[in-house]
């Protein structure tokens, strides 16, 4: 379960958002021409800086960079790790 995990600092665990299966059309993507997903969901924050506190809570649906963060698995799930400075936005 990944709510045991802690991030340090100012770090963010994401779940990502599972990648689109067909277009608004109805054509079905194919797995090499899949796009990776920019948006997930918080499942754990750091504490933050000492002169700047996370913003982001847990729950939060997110918005971050295509390269943003770094890609862990744990307990059968890929997650993403990254700055809270990658975050773009909350939706």
């Amino acid at each position: 379960m990944a709510t045991k995990f802690k991030p340090l600092g100012d770090r963010v665990l994401i779940e990502p958002a599972p990648a689109e299966q067909t277009t608004a059309s109805g054509i079905i993507i194919p797995d090499s021409a899949k796009e990776k997903p920019l948006k997930g969901t918080v499942v754990a924050v750091g504490d933050g800086k000492k002169d700047e506190p996370i913003t982001v809570k847990k729950g939060d649906e997110v918005l971050y960079g295509q390269y943003a963060g770094t890609e862990i698995k744990m307990d059968g799930n890929t997650y993403l790790i990254m700055r809270e400075s990658d975050i773009y936005g909350i939706f």
